[in-house]
């Protein structure tokens, strides 16, 4: 296997988590297990396998990779992947693809998706992804993978097996679908974006920024510019229900020893035995 680019991994509630996030440098992140992977500011040789791809926004840390992927699904004679993108960018990405395909000499094929927030899209008979509205300087979505299951309806419940079977053979439908969010994530966003979102909070697993986190960072520059700073994340410690926070996307002005610090120190002890640092 080529080892081409930093790649941390671990696993939670059966999935895999892999990828790394630098600010400015490179974002990408993949579960496996669903088949799908987060932006492509890199593209690891083993991400090769996976068709399907979120993209939150257009800047170069989280989309640059992506003509080359293309292009290597293509060399090794594998399905086009499927990209989601912000609809406002879709014309933009396509242009870009068509440019290099101009300067590859070789067919750059992929489906192209454009994402509205509220927008629906089936991922499998088990899970769906919809997008949400993220405040970041450039059109931004944000993510989330729902589990859904057939649960029998409160009415019928308590009725015996037969009953059960006989309401069927009527053509009533006893049960009714119930959406858990199992993964979210944010990409870059202000807290603004966090808020926005319900399943930000609740989802099991939890991608997100910590772009800043040092006190002589002014906030109000740091949202501005589409970021979120640790005491964004204090401020809304009692909000997340998450079984697991992933927190990425740091700035190169820390060294990992000082994130880590960071959070040790001022992160609230029911927040921060849930949070794990991809440095």
């Amino acid at each position: 296997m080529v080892d081409n680019l930093p790649l941390h991994t671990m696993t939670h509630a059966g999935l895999t988590i892999e990828g790394w996030s630098r600010a400015a440098v490179q974002t990408y992140w993949r579960i496996p297990e669903l088949k799908i992977g987060f932006d492509m500011g890199g593209s690891p040789w083993s991400f090769m396998g996976t068709q399907t791809f979120l993209i939150t926004h257009a800047h170069l840390d989280h989309l640059a990779a992506l003509p080359a992927f293309v292009a290597r699904r293509k060399m090794m004679k594998m399905e086009p992947p499927i990209i989601y993108v912000p609809d406002e960018i879709v014309e933009f990405v396509e242009r870009m693809l068509r440019s290099w395909q101009r300067l590859d000499r070789g067919r750059m094929q992929c489906e192209l998706i454009g994402v509205k927030p509220g927008d629906e899209f089936e991922l499998s008979r088990e899970h769906v992804i919809t997008g949400f509205e993220t405040k970041h300087t450039v059109p931004s979505r944000g993510y989330v993978i729902w589990e859904r299951r057939r649960k029998l309806k409160p009415e019928y419940v308590g009725l015996s097996g037969d009953q059960i079977r006989d309401l069927r053979y009527t053509g009533i439908d006893v049960s009714a679908e119930v959406r858990m969010p199992l993964v979210c994530y944010c990409g870059d966003t202000s807290p603004e974006g966090l808020d926005m979102e319900p399943a930000v909070y609740q989802s099991k697993i939890l991608i997100t920024e910590m772009t800043f986190f040092r006190p002589e960072h002014r906030r109000d520059k740091i949202h501005k510019f589409g970021h979120t700073h640790l005491d964004d994340l204090i401020e809304r410690a009692d909000k997340f229900q998450n079984e697991l926070i992933i927190l990425g996307h740091f700035s190169t002005r820390y060294h990992d020893r000082q994130v880590q610090s960071a959070i040790d120190k001022r992160l609230p002890a029911h927040l921060k035995e849930r949070v794990k640092l991809w440095c």
